[in-house]
């Protein structure tokens, strides 16, 4: 047995005037088109994430240690106003 879901996406409108006219050439549905461009980068990529393309590292940087105790409200009005 096959199933369905229904959901909404948001979707730019000139690529979805896109979808329709290349959805209209193939004879096919705009759903059908959807899911197959997904199943594609789905499977370049794999569904574990584990395969294509890894994301860059996101950078890292030293802050400089806390200047103050967030949980004392008197360190942080001092911090606030400069003392």
């Amino acid at each position: 047995m096959v199933f369905h879901m229904k959901t909404t996406l948001n979707i730019d409108d000139g690529v979805m005037h896109r979808l329709r006219k290349e959805a209209a050439r193939r004879g096919v549905t705009m759903s059908a088109l959807v899911e197959a461009g997904l199943r594609r980068v789905l499977d370049e990529r794999g569904e574990s994430g584990g395969g294509g393309t890894s994301l860059p590292r996101l950078p890292s940087w030293s802050s400089g240690g806390t200047r103050v105790d967030v949980a004392s409200r008197e360190e942080l009005y001092a911090a606030m106003e400069g003392r």
